[in-house]
């Protein structure tokens, strides 16, 4: 893999960008391997629990549409310093979340700052490394997951050494103020424009963007539901919560490893769709092995389908860029596709909640991602890269 190479100065930028991916998933995965806990203690139904993640993914897909107007009026530094403030609040808050309401709107705080983080930094890593741009987004992608599989493996160790859940779920608020100190220290404002709302209208006429959308979506669905009751059904199958919990940090690092590896392999292709389709696979093999033999090769059907899940979510916003040569216009794209595919993402963990209340079990929600994945092949068969211009000419040209 190729080498960075720093000049005066970008190390500080680098350590930035590892210290804030590593917190923009921790609040997301460290309940589920304790969700036993908060139900005994709160009472809480499997649709309450849903909106621990339903409700961040719905601000994140909102974020991706308003936060590039509020760092152009706030500025990135200030606003990325308000949102690491306001993910450290949620967290912090937490360690007195004595109801099912408060505990959702300490998932809320978390999810609005995460929302303007993960909206802004991408044009963060493309000015203060311009020449380094694939890899240090690998990095933080790899960041980001890498952080997931902290928060879920953290929570059951504390928990398990006789913290209360509230603490054990607190304690992400500490990696949060690390990273506040080292972007006080480091953040520097960066270009930010008010968006173009013609621009966005003209993409959002175009059948290409709302496809772009659907499979990023119906992708991360999977994700969001992975992240809230995969550790609760291996509960009910008579696994602990640290093991539970080690499963879930099982598919976040496969997930980075994913993420990083393989729009590196597939960077010489034009055509992304054979990688694509193998993310698919992965994750319809994972998603099946949930669904029917769960206890046979438990690591196995969660590490594959976390790295068929890792690997869509990278290839699928390379595949965006690629459609169109401008840079504002393919950022405007990528925008577009995680905003609303992150809102139909949110809508997984509630339909599996729903599922699993109807059948009895979340292997219902299992096979219900696997169709989803099956959608997803087809209209990832669309995107043939010969024809990436013509979809988008007639309204951009």
């Amino acid at each position: 893999m190729p080498r960075i190479t720093l000049v005066t100065g970008q190390w500080k930028q680098l350590v930035l960008v590892v210290l804030i991916g590593a917190n923009l998933r921790p609040f997301l995965t460290a309940p589920g391997p304790i969700l036993t806990d908060i139900v005994t203690d709160t009472g809480m139904g499997y649709p309450s629990l849903a909106m621990l993640t339903l409700l961040p993914m719905l601000l994140m897909g909102i974020g991706a549409f308003v936060a590039p107007g509020i760092q152009a009026v706030v500025g990135t530094r200030r606003g990325i310093l308000a949102a690491l403030a306001v993910l450290t609040a949620g967290s912090l808050l937490r360690s007195v979340a004595f109801g099912s309401a408060w505990l959702v709107l300490t998932a809320a705080l978390c999810g609005a700052g995460v929302a303007f983080i993960q909206a802004a930094f991408p044009g963060i890593i493309k000015e203060k490394f311009p020449k380094t741009i694939p890899i240090v987004t690998g990095l933080y992608s790899c960041m980001i997951m890498g952080g997931g599989a902290l928060g879920a493996r953290l929570t059951p160790v504390l928990v398990n050494s006789g913290y209360s859940w509230r603490l054990a779920l607190a304690s992400m608020a500490v990696p949060a103020v690390f990273a506040l100190c080292a972007a006080y220290w480091a953040a520097s404002d960066t270009k930010a424009v008010k968006p173009d709302s013609s621009l966005t209208r003209r993409l959002l006429r175009r059948p290409r963007t709302w496809a772009l959308m659907a499979a990023f979506g119906l992708v991360n669905a999977g994700y969001s539901s992975m992240v809230a009751w995969l550790a609760p059904y291996y509960q009910a199958a008579g696994l602990s919560n640290s093991q539970s919990g080690n499963l879930v940090a099982v598919m976040a690092i496969a997930q980075a490893a994913s993420a990083l590896v393989l729009p590196t392999l597939a960077r010489r292709n034009v055509d992304r769709r054979p990688w694509l389709w193998t993310t698919l696979v992965l994750q319809a093999a994972g998603f099946l092995g949930l669904a029917v033999v769960p206890l046979a090769f438990p690591a196995l059907w969660v590490g594959i389908c976390g790295a068929g899940l890792g690997g869509s979510f990278a290839l699928a916003i390379v595949t965006a860029l690629d459609h169109l040569d401008r840079p504002e216009q393919a950022g405007a794209l990528v925008a577009l596709m995680q905003g609303g595919g992150f809102l139909i993402a949110a809508t997984g963990p509630f339909a599996a909640a729903l599922l699993g209340n109807w059948s009895g079990s979340f292997a219902s929600a299992w096979v219900m991602h696997l169709a989803c994945v099956t959608i997803t092949f087809f209209i990832y068969a669309r995107f043939r890269p010969e024809r990436y211009g013509e979809v988008f000419r007639p309204l951009l040209a």
